[in-house]
């Protein structure tokens, strides 16, 4: 895992730089998800206007779709600006796939049976409600789409922002200042930012277990790969149980 020094012409480093690039891209791309929704709800419609369309609890999948579409924009410039302006290397080995990756396919499930196994003592309520929110009134032709872009494309984005940008712009510096400690400081740090990111509270604690195991897989192997499967596969658990429970199992 290769990184051009992370440093300004002041002594300071980059990464905070690109800290800041991720909370602007993150804001841009809300702001664009809104953008779209507005544009599409001037045409489609939907009863109620905007202001209900924003809190209802199973909005349409062309919602979904915008919401998407605008924070994937923002991500993008992330990553973008990481790479071309703030000095952080994405060399072609760190997508590289192996054989025997095929085993975090099985390290992602276990992951989510583990969160799920974790918060079960506490018997929360709405557990569910971001799959629902984003599922909850598609169906066919568009639940596909969906669910290929929850289960497959999302991690694939999210793994090259939060772990391919964030952790490996901390892992570098964090490490330099403790060589015992800096990887798990950065691997705490680029959690948070993974869960908060994701804006639920009752899911932060297993969005941040997540964030923890999907960082030190990157550590471990020095590629993205193995990351990007464990993600999708632990999606997938959850796409898998909303099935489950429609078809009545």
């Amino acid at each position: 895992m290769t990184t051009r020094p992370l440093k300004e012409n002041n002594g300071n480093p980059r990464v905070i730089t690109i800290l800041l690039a991720c909370l602007v891209g993150f804001i841009s791309g809300e702001v664009l998800a809104t953008i779209f929704t507005s544009i599409l709800n001037s045409t489609l419609h939907f009863p109620g206007g905007l202001s209900t369309l924003v809190k209802t609890a199973k909005p349409p999948y062309w919602f979904t779709l915008c919401g998407l579409l605008g924070l994937w924009c923002g991500f993008a410039a992330t990553v973008l600006y990481a790479k071309l302006s703030a000095g952080l290397s994405l060399p072609k080995s760190l997508f590289t796939l192996k054989a025997s990756d095929a085993i975090y396919v099985f390290i992602g499930v276990a992951t989510q049976l583990l969160i799920d196994a974790a918060y079960w003592p506490f018997h929360f309520k709405n557990m569910n409600k971001p799959v629902d929110h984003i599922f909850g009134s598609v169906h066919g032709s568009m639940f596909v789409l969906l669910a290929f872009l929850t289960t497959f494309a999302a991690p694939l984005i999210e793994e090259i922002l939060f772990r391919g940008v964030v952790f490996r712009s901390l892992d570098a510096p964090f490490s330099n200042m403790s060589k015992k400690f800096g990887s798990f400081a950065a691997m705490a740090l680029s959690a948070f930012i993974f869960a908060i990111a994701h804006a639920e509270l009752l899911q932060f604690a297993g969005l941040f277990a997540l964030g923890i195991v999907l960082s030190y897989i990157v550590k471990k192997t020095k590629r993205l790969a193995p990351s990007i499967l464990a993600h999708m596969s632990f999606n997938a658990v959850a796409l898998i149980a909303l099935l489950l429970q429609r078809t009545g199992h």
